[in-house]
Order: C-alpha cells, then structure tokens, then sequence
C-alpha cells in the first residue's frame, strides 16, 4: 500500500496545501515542506511552474512566473527534494503540466521521481486515453499515480471511467473556473459535491479550487475526504516575513478556526 492509499484508508477531513516550487525564492520549496509537515498538515502538492499556465489564476500565475526568474526547473526541483525522505512523511504530489514533463523525458522524470519519493503527478493536460494507451506502464512501473481531475461539467459516465483507473484519489475541481481564492461556495457546487458523494465512487474525493479558510474546508470535507488550498496559501507566502510561524498560523486557522 502505498503513502496516499494509507492517508486516504485511515483518515478523513484531509488538508492538503498547493504552493509553488521556488517561490518566494528559489530555497524556499524545503523550508515550506517542512513547515508544512510540522503544521499538521496531511499531504502536499509542489506547483512545477510552467511558462504558459493556463488553468492557473492571477496569484498562482504570478508565484510560477516569479520562480522562473528565480531560476527553478524541474531538475532543480528534484533536487532540492533528493534528500526530503524519510524526514518528510506525508505523501507528496507534483502538479503541473505535461509540455515540461515530456521535454525532460517522461520516463526519466517518473524514475527520478520515484527515487526522490514523490507520490503522485497531477498533470491536468494529461487526457485519459493518452496517459492509458502510452504512459500508464511507465507511472506502475515506477510506483507513481496520476491523479484525474473531475469538474463539474465531467459527465457521470466520465467520472465513473477515470474513477475505474484511479489508484489514489480524485481531484474534485470546484468549478470550471481558473484557481483562486473565493469566498463562500455557491449552490451550485454544493449541489456538485452532492452529486458525486452519492456515487459512491471507489476512490476518493479531494476538492480544490476556491478553498481558503476553515469555513470552506469544513464544508467541503462533508461532501468529500479533503480540502486543498491554494491561492489563499500562496498569497500568504508572497506577503510572509515569518515564513515558519505566518505558514503555522495559517494551518491553525484553516483547521480549528483559530
């Protein structure tokens, strides 16, 4: 069993945080992984920042554009992860997207991957019938899952087909909107997150997008396993003087409310 299906088997009302690899600068991806791990916080999600991101909002597109002129890569990345485990724990997952992955070499970039310790890929421009006819014995062989995303325009047939080739979790957009943080959820995603929870899906559900504080997580994870915030996070990176103790505080915040 893997980090994530031992996560997702033995624990509900999951926090997962998105922030951007290199950002505010190039060092930071470990000093952030690390205060995340001591905040409590179940599993993360490294932004691999990308030229052209286009499901991203403002603050997001502004923390990748802003890594790039740091000077972050994908290579860079890897290393600056080359030594996390076992010091780091929680499940780990890259997120970005497939142009950068394919230029480095996918098969290098999952075995490279593997060995560092990263659990999961979610590569959103990734189609299901390409990651099935060419890539799905490359992520088995090297222990890595690709993570589908699902929307509230997926079609339940859809939903039900890329549940069937999951092995970990779904990643629940809340809207077909770009990322961002929004405050309050509208009638219409609950009735999305409804919707799904009464499938009765074989993986679980995580939601993102429009995540931001302990109002938001606590309803989200009554339709689903978890809750993922991201812009809320990093613009609190972008504004941060105490890095360790504002990214403590916020955790605390998002889940107790205080």
């Amino acid at each position: 069993m893997t980090r994530l299906q031992k996560l997702f088997s033995s624990k509900k009302d999951l926090l997962s945080i998105y922030y951007t690899a290199g950002y505010p600068q190039l060092n930071a991806t470990r000093v952030v992984l690390d205060a995340l791990q001591e905040s409590g916080v179940d599993f993360v999600e490294i932004g691999m920042p990308f030229s052209d991101p286009l499901a991203d909002g403002p603050v997001i597109q502004q923390s990748g554009t802003q890594a790039l002129q740091n000077g972050m890569s994908l290579e860079v990345l890897l290393q600056q992860l080359a030594d996390m485990r076992p010091g780091i724990t929680m499940p780990v997952v890259l997120m970005g997207y497939l142009n950068p992955v394919l230029k480095f070499g996918m098969e290098r970039f999952l075995e490279r991957c593997a060995q560092v310790g990263v659990d999961g890929l979610i590569l959103p421009d990734l189609p299901l019938e390409n990651y099935l006819e060419e890539y799905r014995p490359l992520f088995e062989r090297y222990g890595i899952s690709n993570i589908f995303l699902i929307t509230p325009q997926t079609p339940e047939e859809r939903v039900r087909k890329l549940d069937a080739h999951s092995n970990s979790f779904l990643y629940m957009v809340s809207s077909a909107a770009v990322t961002g943080a929004k405050k309050g959820l509208s009638d219409f995603q609950l009735d999305y997150f409804r919707r799904i929870k009464a499938m009765q899906l074989q993986h679980p559900a995580v939601v993102g997008f429009g995540i931001s504080d302990n109002e938001s997580y606590q309803t989200v994870c009554q339709y689903a396993q978890g809750a993922i915030i991201g812009s809320a996070f990093v613009k609190l990176l972008e504004q941060a003087k105490d890095l360790k103790g504002e990214i403590q505080r916020f955790i605390s915040e998002v889940k107790n409310g205080k």
